[in-house]
């Protein structure tokens, strides 16, 4: 994390990401949140700190995100704007279209991370291509991938040694850890972005997990997020409620020990609530 160390984190502290870009360590994710709901909560986001909004083609809420940024009327330049390519648009010229498409709706100017939403339906070198072209012609600030596996990563560094993705958007929480692939993401400097860090709600009357709330007087909701967080993640909560919004984002007046940590850990059962393109076989 840039300049900071557990007893130091707070709502505006960043990581530095292999680019040299800096992100910030939590942000607001917006899937299912569409037309007025996407307006409102992303307004309500802005408005309890959040400067990272996560979007993606797939949601179709990128115009309406743009919009609400806008009429907030914070300074550009105090936002972190991540959109991302949707499957069905890989290819050189494809993923270039898809992104001119995802800028025009956004309407903000740049986008801060692009990234490619799955290995699924091949052509990832030639997508691959296209992003690192975007950035040079600085259209976005830095590029990625999400829900790519350690075989895919593999794949892309033999044909792209040079320009390694920034970040690995995954599903992680403490009942999917995905130690082997963060490891490997570690290893070689890609940042890992947390997305679906509550479970879906699954797992949040779990009793390990209640109990270690209690203990820390935090929600079970509070506690995942800054597991999270304490694990090195950036990480992107999402909700369309603007007090669990707020509850979501409260996390700095506590920190979860070590020993807890480890408790938190050992609740890895590969526990998978979103879809899993991770193991899909690679097609370049």
């Amino acid at each position: 994390m840039a300049e900071n160390s557990l007893s130091t984190l707070n709502i505006n502290s960043t990581i530095k990401l292999n680019d040299s870009v800096e992100i910030p360590c939590i942000g607001f994710g917006t899937y299912l949140n569409t037309g007025d709901k996407a307006l409102h909560t992303v307004t309500w986001a802005i408005q309890a700190g959040y400067r990272l909004i996560d979007t993606a083609a797939l949601y179709k809420n990128e115009a309406e995100i743009g919009r609400a940024i806008k009429k907030f009327g914070i300074p550009r330049d105090q936002l972190f704007i991540i959109t991302k390519l949707w499957d069905s648009d890989h290819g050189r010229k494809a993923a270039t279209q898809a992104f001119m498409n995802s800028l025009h709706k956004l309407d903000l100017g740049y986008i801060d991370m692009y990234l490619i939403h799955s290995p699924n339906c091949g052509k990832i070198v030639d997508t691959w291509r296209a992003l690192i072209e975007l950035k040079a012609k600085g259209l976005v600030r830095s590029i990625g991938v999400s829900n790519f596996g350690v075989h895919h990563l593999k794949a892309l560094q033999s044909s792209f040694p040079n320009d390694l993705p920034s970040v690995n958007q995954l599903e992680i929480t403490p009942y999917l850890t995905r130690s082997d692939l963060v490891s490997y993401c570690r290893h070689q400097g890609i940042g890992i972005m947390a997305y679906s860090p509550l479970t879906q709600g699954h797992m949040l009357k779990d009793p390990p997990l209640t109990e270690l709330a209690l203990k820390y007087n935090k929600s079970t909701a509070q506690l995942l997020i800054r597991w999270s967080i304490q694990s090195g993640f950036i990480v992107i909560p999402k909700s369309s409620k603007q007090e669990r919004i707020k509850e979501n984002i409260n996390l700095f007046d506590f920190e979860i020990s070590a020993d807890d940590m480890l408790k938190l850990n050992a609740l890895d059962r590969h526990a998978v609530f979103d879809w899993d393109p991770t193991e899909e076989p690679w097609t370049s």
